[in-house]
């Protein structure tokens, strides 16, 4: 898949076993459920929620997108995407952290891809299904997210799926405003203290937990957080720079 680095999803798991967050059933790659994608999309096409577009890049960046292909292609086009139909409801999204969260899809958005040309599945398809499927009921994920949001909640009614509790981050970010990751060159975790690691994300979404804790094993950090965790004193700020 585009982007893709052989091995980097074993290098992410043994950093998640390392500051010691693990999983409780099997991991699920999107790259090998394109049968359940491919389902969702029918099921939508079925009911006239989506329509094939032929649009360029360049024109897919004009927000909000609309365009004569809900009308239809010419048959003879081999390569396009497929978009779902929007209108002008409102969707809310009652976050724990950000508050009440609206937005209107066909004013804000538009109509939005589902399956992309070269015929990879949509962020927003995927995580919709997927956490359908495996019966996710609370989401906690970076505030960078919290603008695409509608956009699964909207889907999730089409197709009829429960929605989930989300609670989005406030998202690191360095001085110059760019997102602290891999492309903005961050340091790596230092997997050879992940006391540390968690004690400073601790600090860093306002739980305050002793400074001795600092040097405790993960195990004892662990179950200090769970216990004197408090939603209350996470930032509400969508970024944080550090």
């Amino acid at each position: 898949m585009p982007r893709t680095i052989f091995g980097s999803d074993k290098v992410i798991l043994n950093q998640l076993e390392a500051i010691g967050l693990t999983w409780d059933s099997d991991i699920v790659y999107q790259s090998e459920r394109t049968p359940v994608y491919h389902l969702a999309i029918e099921t939508l096409s079925s009911l006239g929620h989506t329509f094939s577009c032929s649009c360029t890049r360049k024109k897919i960046s004009i927000k909000p997108h609309s365009c004569a292909c809900s009308q239809g292609i010419a048959d003879s086009l081999s390569r396009y995407s497929i978009r779902i139909r929007t209108d002008n409801q409102i969707i809310t999204v009652n976050d724990l952290l950000q508050g009440k969260y609206t937005q209107s899809l066909m004013s804000d958005v538009g109509d939005f891809i589902v399956k992309r040309t070269d015929g990879l599945f949509a962020y927003h398809l995927a995580v919709t299904v997927d956490d359908a499927e495996q019966n996710i009921n609370q989401i906690v994920r970076g505030a960078d997210l919290l603008n695409s949001t509608p956009r699964q909640i909207y889907i999730q009614k089409l197709l009829g799926l429960p929605t989930p509790t989300y609670l989005h981050l406030p998202v690191a970010i360095n001085k110059d405003g760019s997102k602290v990751s891999k492309r903005s060159h961050a340091a790596e975790i230092d997997l050879k203290n992940p006391s540390r690691v968690i004690f400073e994300a601790l600090q860093f979404l306002g739980q305050m937990p002793p400074s001795e804790a600092i040097h405790s094993d993960l195990e004892s950090l662990m179950k200090w957080a769970i216990k004197n965790w408090d939603i209350n004193s996470i930032p509400k700020e969508k970024e944080i720079k550090i």
